[in-house]
């Protein structure tokens, strides 16, 4: 045809080998007869495909197909080489083929005195010990294990260095050992200071700062800090100088200097603790016992100042020299009294000095120990009080002893199995995120089981997990009464309800468990049909989430496709609730009764009119029917009487107005006859 392109053409491809390939096509013109003997001429492409150039003087080249075909071949090319990637390297396995079978793990057991332990292999614990190239100091445990290590070694030498340097404990034959353990200390601040406090993360401008591979930031952040430079001097070797003043202890004392890692560790092992409290209060009552270490410690060196047993206030001598010295610091810190009076001006001085020092430090400790005690106690004082205010209205307005066990059993159970009054309490402090986080692990196992929000927007049901509010039932309630308009629906977290009927409304026709749902009729229902249908009892204690029509159609305007689904659901539930229950099944006739359809009951209507059955009913009928007539009949000879008069009375009123049509012409006509004489 006319708009064909131009033939013949010529295509130019490369092939795997990178040589030109051209395909010419031409049309080649051939006759065709048919039956009728009729001759069709026509043009059928012509294909041929060779490695040279065909030398034909007037083709024509296609751009359009030949950047076609050269796409189409490329990826083919691409495919292949994938495929013979696949086929020479037997590493990789074949998509079509089936996973090798990996071996199975080998069991490790230890032996230990009679029983037989099993232990993970050696590979996996040096996996999980592996150093990782950045430390969340927030969440890794490991971390936490080693800032343990470093706080055990700084406490060795906040204990043995005063120790060391005041009672006569290291002596030539143990120095060796202490020696040891204070080399192993060493190593421990040295580690710290060069693998680990580089490797952890930090915050700048809001962003979580992670150095993968070469950690330069978080070591240049470490470099720059405070943290820094006295992690340095707490590894200053000041031991040097033990080869010109011998081993004494006190060149150590730059080591109490890693006084941050203590205070981290703390702060990191408070968080992930369940009842922290219990490491405060153990915390405080070491930092006493550290004071009166140190106390102990002064007392000595003081009594040695003045001379051992030089007079009554210094230390005599006699027994164990530590857990004396430390006796007379308790009864001397705190203020117990009952100690020798000083004699000297020094002992004079340094027990004023012990004096204010005790007041301060212990009043300080002993109100710490006061608000860790009182913070861990808060909540139940505030149940405490709280039960203590209601019992006391309750008495107030003589409310009966009955509901007033009950209101003392719903507070002792709700505190024993929720640790809280109100779980909303808890949650208000919290961002939206937190709170829809909490709420989707405690409760979303529960609400994604209900079949009524299957299909739904999981938007929407994280919406809704935020909304649900938490009740208990106590045995015996009822949850919800028959005839009542329904404004929220029910899910059961835990325990049990049982919904009664029957003519006495006692029977129970169903018990519902932990992520059932009831309630939803009257919730979804548009326009009526919001009454309750049944009565609901808690069985036992019942924990009950609650979610009111108005929250609902809150919800549901951001989401108007799971709104038509719970729409339709709401449908199938009214026509499953207005379904007459399920009865015995009825029986097909056999036979030649199965020819003929079952004979239709009697209208209610028509055995009405009849009064009765058979004859009785037929001749009750026929004297209603007579009565009838006979009430008829007079009523229609009044009614003719009364037509008789009023068409008597129609025809003179026409006779008089007739009459007067009459005069009245003729009076006119006189007058007519009269102008016409004037």
């Amino acid at each position: 045809p006319p708009s064909s392109p131009a033939f013949p053409v010529i295509i130019r491809i490369l092939s795997y080998n990178n040589e030109n390939i051209f395909i010419h096509v031409k049309r080649m013109p051939c006759k065709l007869v048919n039956t009728s003997g009729k001759t069709i001429s026509l043009f059928l492409p012509f294909v041929s495909i060779s490695t040279q150039k065909p030398p034909h003087p007037g083709f024509q080249t296609n751009e359009y197909a030949d950047a076609q075909l050269q796409e189409i071949v490329k990826k083919l090319r691409e495919r292949a080489n994938v495929y013979k990637e696949k086929l020479n390297d037997p590493v990789i396995s074949s998509p079509e083929a089936s996973p090798p079978v990996s071996k199975p793990e080998e069991d490790h057991y230890c032996d230990m005195l009679c029983c037989k332990f099993k232990k993970p292999p050696l590979k996996k614990y040096m996996e999980y010990m592996k150093l990782p190239d950045t430390i969340d100091s927030y969440t890794d445990r490991r971390y936490v294990a080693w800032l343990m290590l470093v706080t055990i070694a700084y406490n060795w030498n906040c204990w043995f260095i005063p120790l060391r340097y005041v009672f006569p404990y290291q002596t030539p034959s143990n120095t060796i050992y202490w020696f040891a353990i204070d080399m192993i200390c060493d190593i421990t601040y040295l580690c710290d200071l060069l693998f680990f406090q580089p490797r952890v993360r930090f915050v700048k401008g809001g962003d979580i700062i992670v150095s993968i591979g070469n950690r330069v930031e978080t070591a240049k952040f470490y470099h720059s800090t405070l943290k820094f430079r006295l992690d340095v001097l707490s590894v200053f070797p000041f031991d040097i100088l033990y080869f010109f003043f011998g081993f004494n202890p006190a060149l150590r004392a730059n080591r109490m200097l890693k006084h941050n890692t203590f205070f981290e560790f703390n702060d990191r092992l408070e968080a992930i603790m369940e009842k922290a409290y219990i490491y405060r209060v153990i915390r405080t009552t070491g930092y006493l016992l550290f004071i009166l270490h140190i106390n102990a410690c002064l007392y000595y060196w003081a009594s040695d100042y003045e001379g051992i047993g030089s007079t009554r206030w210094v230390y005599d001598g006699e027994g164990n020299m530590y857990l004396r010295c430390y006796y007379w610091a308790v009864r001397s810190l705190i203020t117990i009294g009952g100690l020798p009076e000083p004699q000297t001006l020094f002992e004079i001085i340094f027990q004023l000095l012990n004096y204010f020092m005790g007041v301060f430090v212990f009043s300080s400790l002993i109100g710490q120990m006061r608000d860790v005690i009182g913070a861990a106690t808060a909540g139940q004082n505030y149940f405490r009080s709280c039960v203590d205010n209601t019992v006391s209205y309750m008495n107030t307005y003589s409310i009966p002893k009955l509901v007033q066990n009950r209101v003392r059993t719903w507070y002792e159970y709700t505190w024993d199995s929720q640790g809280m009054l109100d779980e909303s309490e808890l949650l208000e402090q919290m961002p939206t995120k937190m709170q829809l986080a909490v709420a989707i692990d405690v409760n979303f196992a529960i609400v994604n089981k209900v079949d009524l929000f299957k299909g739904c927007d999981t938007q929407m049901i994280y919406d809704m997990l935020l909304r649900l509010k938490s009740i208990v039932y106590l045995p015996g309630d009822f949850v919800c009464k028959k005839g009542e308009i329904g404004r929220e629906m029910y899910i059961i977290k835990q325990g049990e309800v049982q919904v009664l009927g029957g003519p006495d409304g006692t029977k129970v026709l169903v018990t519902l468990r932990a992520g059932a749902v009831f309630g939803e009729i009257s919730l979804l229902a548009a326009g009526g049909g919001n009454r309750r249908t049944a009565n609901v009892v808690a069985h036992g204690f019942a924990n009950l989430f609650i979610l009111d029509k108005k929250t609902l159609n809150e919800i549901l305007v951001h989401y108007p496709d799971s709104e038509k689904l719970l729409m339709k659901k709401a449908k199938v539930l009214l026509k499953q609730k207005g379904k007459p229950p399920p009865g015995p099944p009825v029986q097909q006739p056999r036979g030649l009764a199965s020819l003929f359809g079952q004979k239709q009951e009697t209208p209610k209507l028509f055995k009405a009119m009849l009064g009765g059955k058979g004859r009785d009913g037929l001749v009750k009928l026929l004297q209603l029917k007579k009565q009838q007539e006979t009430r008829v009949k007079p009523q229609k000879k009044r009614v003719e009487s009364t037509e008789r008069a009023w068409t008597r009375d129609n025809k003179s009123k026409e006779k008089k107005q007739a009459n007067k049509k009459t005069s009245k012409k003729v009076r006119i006509n006189g007058f007519y006859k009269g102008l016409k004489g004037i």
